[in-house]
């Protein structure tokens, strides 16, 4: 397997902070007391974080089914669903991943949900997401880079958004080693550590990416439609 690892440093991430105020309630103002203290202590914890990590393999043996909205790779189908098929139908190549902001946010975050801070919680669990999109930002950034020219990627797409059934992480994470990136899955398709993310991105000549994609999905829960002015 040619499987790609990426170890990230929090320095060289960017973390969408206006999304992320405006996800807290406060787009245009100032967080209030405590919870601009709540935010400055979870910026510092994530941080602090090491187990940032990336994990890629790119796929040749790509073929689109439109009939049935199936994208089959490396003989392995996936019921992508019609909307994200359309999105990937002409790549040459996908590009399968796992991403994570590792487990010490997440549990932490977890740990304060449900114990005596859910507030404070809330604002850990956040931060762990934005920092693992930044963490998926980032690798989508240097998959770019390495492209020879002539060819570009669409947007990331994840089982459970866009109508792509979320039992598919199982067959996604058949194409890498157990645990990639010390990532596991549950029965029910759940990733652990939560602050994880695994999906696709078209690789081609004649593939593009969307600046805004929300049209295509409706999910209720996405961050970015959440924060779509």
């Amino acid at each position: 397997m040619d499987i790609r690892e990426y170890n990230f440093d929090f320095n060289e991430l960017t973390l969408d902070l206006p999304g992320l105020k405006a996800i807290l309630g406060y787009p245009e103002s100032p967080l209030p007391a405590p919870f601009d203290d709540y935010l400055r202590e979870a910026l510092d914890f994530a941080s602090q974080q090491t187990d940032i990590k990336a994990c890629s393999r790119i796929i040749r043996d790509v073929r689109p089914e439109p009939s049935n909205g199936r994208m089959v790779a490396d003989g392995r189908s996936f019921q992508v669903g019609k909307t994200v098929l359309k999105e990937l139908r002409n790549s040459e190549a996908l590009l399968f991943f796992v991403c994570t902001a590792g487990k010490a946010i997440s549990d932490k975050s977890t740990a304060m949900l449900i114990g005596e801070d859910p507030a404070k919680g809330y604002i850990y669990d956040q931060v762990g997401i934005f920092l693992t999109e930044a963490a998926g930002d980032r690798m989508h950034q240097l998959i770019r880079k390495e492209l020879p020219p002539g060819q570009t990627t669409t947007n990331r797409y994840s089982p459970g958004y866009c109508h792509w059934d979320v039992s598919d992480q199982h067959t996604l994470f058949t194409l890498f080693p157990p645990s990639p990136c010390g990532v596991t899955l549950t029965p029910s398709a759940l990733m652990n550590p939560v602050k994880s993310i695994s999906g696709v991105i078209g690789i081609g000549k004649e593939v593009s990416y969307r600046d805004y994609p929300c049209a295509l999905c409706q999910s209720l829960n996405c961050i970015y439609r959440r924060v779509k002015p």
